[in-house]
């Protein structure tokens, strides 16, 4: 049985309709009205989830910590801090974004970082809490997600296997789904390893995702063919825009085109049952074969297999019947290539 998660009534599994995150993170800029923009845009291009970093900065990191290189060069950003102080919004903020995530039919989730943050998503009322990658190796936030019973959403780049066994040790009896994820903002291609996805399914016996920091959808397309059932990708009203990680990040018209080629690449996939399609009958009419005789036999005659061939159309008995033919008797004559009826065995 494939490994399951539920989020609000939602299953996240193999077979099931892949469940799309907007990850909107921190690009509203600060801005709550742009915040809000950015869940209508996600929910019109199709999202099934929006999602964003729920963070107290003091919580999170000491002052004057460094920015990433990657952060240096999108915003000129040196301290980590205060950079954060820009891009935070308030409860009452959370709260109305909530609100319009319901109006627009689509899930509201945050990611948190501390056990501050932890405590302020669940009184938002989330379905599911997310985790990223730098709180992978926090015992006290993946205690105090755990003490949550919420579904947990877990990233897990900038990791090796034991690192995960790690976290996924310290979650023991959460409801888990693990992201596969590489932590560079935009990841390269030949970075991405995403059959790393089906060993995360394996070891852990929980159902995978993907966080997907490539520029375009090729990858999110590969990875719903390797077992993903959630994908995650960072969303903007513009990729051009100053901020941390709006470069590495789908504007409406990518994240729609996005959801297109994620439920064209299920059509493809379909259920895994091998079955004879409706477009095949005419072709297996013609291409299958019929058991027939080989040459002119008279009434009479006990058949034996050097009496029979197999040949198309198939408007005979089916070949695979032959041992049950061999030894029959006809009641007729026969004519070279003439199909038994398939009514023969029946007489």
């Amino acid at each position: 049985m494939e490994p399951e998660l539920i989020i609000d009534g939602r299953k996240l599994a193999v077979g099931e309709p892949v469940y799309l995150i907007a990850e909107v993170g921190v690009n509203h800029d600060g801005s709550g009205s742009q915040a809000l923009r950015l869940v209508e845009a996600a929910a019109e291009a199709g999202a099934d989830a929006v999602k964003f970093q729920l963070f107290t900065p003091a919580e999170i990191v000491i002052a004057a910590a460094p920015t990433a290189v990657y952060q240096q060069e999108t915003t000129g950003a040196t301290d980590q801090r205060a950079m954060l102080e820009r891009l935070t919004l308030t409860d009452d903020e959370f709260r109305r974004l909530k609100a319009a995530c319901a109006a627009n039919k689509v899930d509201f989730l945050v990611s948190a970082f501390s056990p501050v943050d932890v405590k302020r998503a669940v009184a938002l009322g989330v379905p599911a809490l997310k985790l990223g990658s730098g709180e992978l190796t926090d015992p006290f936030v993946l205690e105090a997600a755990k003490q949550t019973g919420l579904p947990l959403l877990v990233s897990t780049g900038m990791a090796d296997e034991p690192t995960v066994a790690w976290a996924v040790e310290r979650l023991a009896g959460a409801e888990l789904l693990l992201f596969h994820c590489v932590s560079a903002y935009p990841a390269a291609e030949e970075e991405l390893n995403l059959r790393a996805m089906a060993r995360l399914r394996e070891r852990f016996g929980v159902p995978v995702g993907f966080s997907d920091h490539s520029i375009d959808n090729r990858a999110a397309m590969l990875s719903v063919a390797l077992g993903a059932v959630t994908i995650e990708k960072h969303f903007t009203l513009d990729r051009t825009a100053a901020g941390p990680d709006h470069r590495a990040s789908l504007d409406p018209a990518g994240f729609s085109e996005l959801v297109q080629s994620v439920r064209q690449t299920e059509a493809v996939l379909g259920d895994g049952e091998k079955r004879l399609t409706p477009l095949e009958a005419d072709t297996q009419r013609v291409a299958r074969k019929s058991l027939r005789v080989a040459r002119e036999l008279p009434a009479g005659h006990r058949l034996s297999g050097e009496d029979l061939v197999a040949k198309r159309p198939a408007d005979g008995l089916d070949p695979r019947r032959v041992d049950e033919v061999i030894g029959r008797v006809l009641e007729r004559p026969m004519t070279a290539d003439e199909p038994l009826p398939k009514d023969f065995l029946g007489r």
